[in-house]
């Protein structure tokens, strides 16, 4: 704590950074409790995540400069400047460490910091973005009165064609056009012999590109660190910490039936056919046509079932008539039916397991035969559009989702499959398969309750 306090007095938090908004340049060394390492790092992740669900719902530049000052205010700020700073610093390290594993995850967390930290960026004052733009070597001139003068009206035209205001008082950076490809692209600047005019408010993507490029090199240097020593010397201790938040799920617990009566075989067909989302319908589907899955397609399709309400008997009776069709009812018992009374809590430690989450099915990594994962990540395009046309999905939702698809918005095509598929909107988007299901439930319920005749 000390040491944090003492970089502040000199401008700097430790990792190369004006006071209240770090660069992360370098790791500080501040010693903090392992309880802290979770907790912090899950808070950032509620921030990130929010992020994320916001800029792929397409939310406006205002709506998400509010969405990020909540979600900050709410789980990463302190009455305690130094605090802040602190549990800043640790959070986006230890993130760091949990994301640079994999190439999705480097990827996905390299794309949220650099969100986050453009608007926080534009929530300082001229003051702090100066000192910022040093920190990162950007010495760009400030435009003079004198230059202003003799082009007032062509900067303030240029403003005019991107809907935003130039006055005397506004500051211009006068920078090199090659340095700034984006605004020079979009036409969002005045170029003149050389140099574009850059207003302060559209520095923030100079600052950002620089950024991100910082971050993306230190990802990859980590992610080296991680697999030549880190995971080794740490498998007793940080290594299974670090996994475990590679795959937290912050949402509601789907362990137990929420919002819905338990199902019964009887029923299962029909609702694998209605209000199963594509990642357990097609595990079912699998399932039903060859009477087996491997491994990790049985935990996925079998928590799920759990989750939604199978009863131990009844999932024990639903994959014994499946696997011994393959295997034999007798190879069955002595060789699956132990793994399925685990899951339940009925074997073993007695855990009582959870339900996948999107984030950790995303994350999965399915070999040749296997079945589980997401298919929107994993399917080729022209098997993910067979496996939609046979749900109903066709024309302009076909074509959102697969632009979804493309930008990797994986949960967001899942939930615009939802809202094709049952003609409504879904606001709070889909992280769960057991939300899913929860969510096409109530659907139903209430359309069957609209269609009655009343007394």
């Amino acid at each position: 704590m000390e040491i944090v306090r003492s970089q502040r007095r000199n401008g700097s938090d430790g990792s190369g950074s004006a006071a209240s908004l770090p660069l992360y340049k370098s790791a500080p060394s501040i010693e903090f409790r392992l309880e802290e390492f979770g907790q912090y790092a899950i808070d950032r992740l509620r921030v990130l995540q929010a992020i994320s669900d916001g800029l792929s719902r397409g939310k406006k530049p205002e709506e998400m400069e509010n969405l990020v000052s909540e979600q900050w205010r709410a789980n990463m700020k302190h009455q305690d400047a130094d605090k802040t700073l602190r549990k800043d610093i640790i959070s986006h390290f230890v993130l760091r460490l949990v994301y640079c594993r994999e190439e999705e995850m480097r990827r996905w967390f390299l794309s949220m910091e650099t969100a986050l930290f453009r608007y926080r960026f534009r929530l300082q004052n001229a003051e702090a973005q100066k000192s910022i733009m040093n920190e990162l070597q950007l010495q760009y001139n400030v435009l003079g009165n004198a230059e202003y003068e003799t082009i007032k009206d062509k900067l303030t035209e240029a403003a005019r064609s991107v809907n935003f205001t130039s006055n005397p008082e506004t500051v211009f950076y006068k920078v090199p056009f090659e340095d700034v490809p984006e605004l020079v692209a979009s036409r969002r600047v005045f170029i003149l012999k050389g140099f574009a005019f850059v207003p302060r408010n559209q520095v923030v993507s100079l600052v950002c590109t620089i950024f991100r490029s910082n971050i993306s090199k230190a990802l990859a240097l980590t992610n080296r660190k991680w697999r030549a020593m880190i995971q080794d010397q740490e498998k007793d201790r940080i290594a299974p910490m670090v996994e475990a938040l590679g795959n937290v799920y912050l949402g509601p617990d789907y362990s137990k039936p929420k919002d819905c009566a338990e199902i019964s075989l009887k029923d299962i067909n029909q609702l694998a056919s209605t209000s199963f989302p594509l990642c357990m319908r097609h595990l079912f589907g699998k399932l039903r046509e060859d009477h087996h899955l491997k491994h990790q397609g049985r935990m996925q399709l079998g928590l799920f079932l759990k989750g939604v309400g199978l009863k131990l008997e009844d999932a024990l009776a639903f994959w014994r008539a499946e696997f011994s069709q393959k295997v034999g009812a007798e190879r069955f018992d002595k060789e699956y039916a132990y793994s399925i009374r685990h899951n339940y809590g009925k074997e073993g430690k007695r855990t009582d397991y959870t339900p996948y989450s999107c984030q950790k099915i995303i994350m999965s990594t399915p070999s040749t035969g296997d079945h589980h994962g997401c298919p929107y990540r994993h399917f080729s395009e022209e098997n993910l559009r067979a496996a939609l046309n046979k749900m109903g999905v066709g024309g302009r939702a076909m074509d959102d989702i697969m632009d979804k698809v493309r930008n990797r918005h994986y949960q967001l095509a899942c939930t615009l499959t939802f809202e094709a598929t049952h003609g409504t909107s879904c606001e709070t988007g889909i992280n769960h398969p057991n939300q899913y299901f929860v969510e096409s439930r109530k659907f139903f319920e209430s359309k069957n309750k609209q269609s009655q005749p009343t007394a």
